[in-house]
């Protein structure tokens, strides 16, 4: 269905030539002379580029409708990664360009989202809080409480990522899979 430039917002998912794209930001103008346009920033949901585009207004813009399914990853063999759907139980594999920088926070059993565009997997996204276990790190010092500072630790994923002092091997901790930073330690 085609689009008006008065309907693109944040968050809307359209086609252009051929890419899907997410608007990130718009901006409507209506200047004293002359015809309405639209500035919007869109990111390609294939490889996460950002690129700003002006619509004029008399464009039609292509919706693209993006469906979003639950997957539970199961294992990876060699660049592809394999992933369970939860409604039909099928087998989805997804190459490791697919996954980008997600892929160092995959553990055994996660569930993941995945937006599908006609029935190819444009991208994954993990939950945004994860609790790893800490597999390797340097031991802390007696009063490293009391100081602020980092370390680098390996977690069972096999990411590295900065945490403080105080944490320790078997430490459970929370990672924001977004950023690839420590939230807190937890207790299980």
């Amino acid at each position: 269905m085609a689009l008006s430039i008065n309907e693109i917002k944040t968050g809307l998912t359209i086609l252009v030539d051929d890419i899907v794209f997410m608007v990130i930001d718009s901006q409507h103008i209506k200047p004293g002379k002359g015809a309405a346009f639209c500035r919007a920033k869109l990111r390609n949901l294939k490889n996460n580029n950002v690129l700003e585009r002006t619509f004029r207004g008399d464009e039609k813009i292509e919706e693209a409708y993006i469906e979003e399914r639950k997957l539970q990853y199961q294992y990876s063999s060699g660049e592809m990664y394999h992933f369970m759907d939860n409604e039909n139980y099928e087998d989805v594999a997804i190459s490791q360009d697919g996954m980008g920088d997600k892929a160092k926070f995959l553990k055994d059993n996660i569930e993941v989202t995945a937006y599908y565009y006609k029935g190819d997997v444009l991208y994954v996204n993990l939950p945004n809080f994860v609790v790893y276990k800490i597999v390797h790190t340097e031991p802390g010092i007696k009063g490293d409480t009391a100081k602020s500072g980092t370390k680098p630790a390996t977690i069972d994923s096999g990411a590295a990522i900065q945490v403080p002092l105080f944490v320790d091997v078997n430490d459970s901790i929370k990672v924001d899979t977004r950023t690839g930073s420590y939230v807190e330690r937890v207790n299980q």
